[in-house]
């Protein structure tokens, strides 16, 4: 695992995928009753069912970085469980090293920072992999990486509701209880499924890397303060870009809950 250099400035916040798409004729408590009854029909083991709430997986990773490739794919394989949204963030901060990363941006740093007081970090690190905005994860070997998205799919936290609205250009969130300090409604542009990128220079050169949801935008779409709300979705999607809605404490960066609008 590579840490920064103090010295290194930062410009400037599944097991396949959890996150749950509701349009607005269909209510939540309808289709988590309907996901809960159903049974198999044959005496095999059942396949694992999605929990109601999502367990959101943040990978922070860069092209640069000659540890990430290996844990790239541990996520990537993450991302095809059900019940996991999966987000990789390509941070900047290793293109001094003489590749620069193409997927990267300033904000996506700033996110990874934001974690490191409320998780106690030391540092932030690539790669780093963040499970609902409440730990960091390990990443040395893929049975505990496993493990730690399994025991966070057990946390019961009864969320907000989310909804997307069948124009696709809105999303509502329903009432709870909201967390110290307040929230905020967030949303993740990313592209769904893998994407490979060519190393030209730097610690992985020469080699082929690949990314799974590679994010890239985050907008914030306003507060949340415990009751129902709409919030406008960013505009201009591209057509193969998916949007993932994250409901987040302000202070402690826990995600509250989490939901994804596929691609249209």
């Amino acid at each position: 695992m590579r840490r920064a250099r103090p010295d290194a400035v930062i410009k400037v916040r599944a097991m396949r995928f959890r996150g749950w798409i509701f349009p607005a004729a269909a209510g939540l408590a309808a289709l988590f009753a309907a996901a809960s009854s159903a049974q198999p029909s044959a005496p095999r083991p059942a396949p694992r069912e999605a929990p109601a709430e999502p367990v959101v997986v943040e990978l922070f990773t860069a092209q640069g970085c000659a540890g990430c490739p290996e844990v790239n794919a541990r996520v990537e394989a993450l991302a095809a469980e059900p019940g996991v949204i999966a987000l990789t963030y390509a941070v900047d901060y290793w293109d001094y090293l003489g590749w620069e990363d193409t997927f990267a941006r300033p904000e996506f740093a700033e996110r990874q920072r934001s974690y490191r007081r409320p998780l106690r970090l030391r540092a932030v690190s690539t790669p780093q992999v963040v499970i609902d905005g409440r730990r960091a994860a390990p990443v040395a070997a893929v049975e505990a990486l496993q493990a730690a998205v399994e025991e966070e799919a057990e946390r019961r936290v009864f969320p907000p509701e989310i909804e997307f609205r069948e124009s696709g250009d809105r999303v509502g969130v329903g009432s709870g209880r909201v967390p110290t300090g307040g929230a905020e409604v967030v949303a993740v542009i990313y592209k769904p499924g893998p994407q490979t990128v060519e190393i030209g220079a730097g610690d992985n050169r020469g080699r082929t890397v690949r990314q799974v949801n590679v994010v890239r935008a985050v907008n914030v779409l306003g507060g949340w303060t415990g009751r129902p709300g709409l919030y406008r979705l960013p505009a201009g999607l591209g057509e193969d870009e998916a949007v993932a809605v994250l409901v987040q404490a302000r202070a402690d960066r826990r995600i509250l809950n989490g939901a994804v609008r596929p691609p249209r």
